[in-house]
């Protein structure tokens, strides 16, 4: 622990040399260990963002056909309105 706490407060470029040359050494047996984990990272990724542009189109559509109803429910009040206020003052 006294080495790690070292190394963090100015242990100095031999300990800074020695961490590169570790990961050089223990980097080759860990890639291949890591590219599936890191694969099925990505796939899930891949999923939850395609998912996300479906719900996306869906709520889409769905506030499209609502705004649609509104207008038309206006156009049909503007008019009706239009109507009373016409017959109204003749």
């Amino acid at each position: 622990m006294a080495l790690m706490e070292d190394a963090f407060k100015g242990g100095g470029i031999m300990m800074g040399i020695a961490a590169g040359i570790g990961a050089a050494l223990v980097a080759p047996v860990l890639i291949p260990a890591l590219r599936p984990i890191a694969k099925s990272i990505l796939k899930a990724g891949l999923v939850a963002y395609d998912q996300g542009r479906v719900a996306f189109a869906e709520f889409n559509e769905q506030t499209g056909d609502m705004l649609a109803e509104a207008r038309a429910e206006l156009a049909q009040g503007g008019k009706a309105a239009a109507g009373e206020s016409a017959a109204q003052h003749p």
